[in-house]
């Protein structure tokens, strides 16, 4: 598929990938994937061809970089939103630290930030899911983006 999508696709897309097993810089429906690799599995049914290399990464590569890569590659790839406006089917980014830099993402998939929504993602030691976009998600909760391309 390309250009342009619906936001039901986004979701429709994300959801395909339920189920699939965390797994360290993997990007596989039903096989493996973590956090970005869900984005980039979602990209790649919706707008073909991912649009950079993936460099390698370590689990704690926001620790030890201290640079923003996620959010810097999200700015050249994606449409930013403001968070308060951020809608299914929008890319997240959150920080687990408010100094570090942001490290794991979700698409949003109901709701709101910061208003009872829901998001699927993927994490250490949990396959990729659907959840409660709680307190807890939300306080952390630092960027928003929309694929390129969405029709609403």
């Amino acid at each position: 598929m390309s250009a342009p999508f619906r936001r039901a696709d986004i979701l429709a897309e994300a959801r395909a990938w339920l189920g699939t097993p965390y797994r360290h810089r993997a990007s596989v429906k039903g096989e493996g994937a973590d956090c970005l690799g869900l984005v980039r599995g979602v990209w790649r049914a919706l707008l073909g061809p991912e649009p950079e290399p993936l460099p390698p990464y370590a689990p704690d590569w926001a620790e030890a970089g201290k640079r923003e890569t996620l959010a810097d590659t999200a700015f050249r790839r994606l449409v930013a939103v403001p968070l308060d406006e951020a809608r299914p089917g929008d890319v997240l980014l959150f920080r687990f630290r408010p100094h570090l830099p942001a490290k794991h993402a979700a698409l949003l998939s109901a709701g709101a930030v910061g208003g009872g929504g829901m998001m699927i993602h993927a994490y250490d030691g949990a396959a990729v899911c659907e959840s409660h976009l709680g307190r807890w998600w939300s306080r952390r909760c630092a960027f928003a983006f929309a694929f390129p391309g969405v029709a609403d």
